[in-house]
């Protein structure tokens, strides 16, 4: 299992140099939000495509505070998960490719945000997560705002060589494929899927409550479809 994690972040790191990326700007990738300025964003429940029953509910409560940060009023979560639950909305696939003006009347929202969880897969040292983030305006259905990663969150724990020769060796190998077991095991979704979210967000075109920065349209846009190696010491939010 180990050396085809290894493949599979090989893998990532030799496709994400092989990629040719065009720099666009702000302004011109994310026209519509520019366009609509939108104020107010309603989280719809995530879209679970992964066979990690549990990711559902712990990406969802992680993503509100990076889109505060970013200068939006977000719908608290609490007070609109209750309500499409009540409504039998909770189900938000069915409404990816319906009318959201609803929405819009119900909650203020002048957006929403779908969330797909392609993947959620823990593996020996790493937990790798495929996420689609699709902002949809209520009033005219369009994407204003999208992304998709692939991330491989890096759990292992660096040991330390506990002496020299093969015996040194040998323990610490032992050491380190016993911390990684224990940190992989410990990886909390929330924690995982906070950094995920924060990465994914940083590119967002600020709100309305965030400070104002006339240069920022002209700014070059991260790349709408990623792939990326974290882990906790290595990202900080903004």
């Amino acid at each position: 299992m180990k050396k085809n994690l290894f493949i599979t972040s090989l893998l990532v790191l030799v496709l994400t140099a092989c990629a040719t990326f065009e720099p666009v700007k702000k302004n011109v990738a994310y026209r519509g939000m520019y366009e609509e300025k939108p104020l107010t964003i309603l989280l719809m429940p995530p879209i679970n495509r992964s066979t990690s029953v549990e990711a559902k509910e712990y990406f969802h409560s992680t993503l509100a505070v990076p889109l505060a940060n970013a200068g939006y009023y977000v719908v608290p979560t609490f007070l609109s998960m209750e309500m499409l639950k009540r409504e039998s909305a909770y189900d938000a696939e069915l409404f990816l490719d319906a009318p959201l003006t609803k929405f819009g009347e119900v909650f203020g929202a002048d957006v929403a945000l779908f969330t797909i969880i392609h993947r959620w897969d823990k593996t020996y040292g790493a937990v790798i997560v495929e996420i689609e983030y699709l902002l949809k305006s209520v009033k005219t259905n369009e994407v204003v705002y999208s992304r998709k990663g692939l991330v491989n969150y890096n759990t292992s724990v660096s040991i330390q060589s506990s002496g020299g020769g093969l015996a040194g060796a040998l323990i610490s190998a032992v050491a380190s494929a016993a911390a990684t077991t224990i940190n992989t095991a410990a990886t909390k979704y929330i924690d995982v899927a906070r950094i995920v979210n924060n990465y994914t967000f940083k590119d967002m075109p600020r709100g309305k409550y965030f400070p104002f920065n006339p240069q920022e349209g002209d700014e070059f846009a991260d790349q709408k479809e990623f792939r990326v190696n974290l882990n906790s010491n290595n990202y900080v939010a903004y």
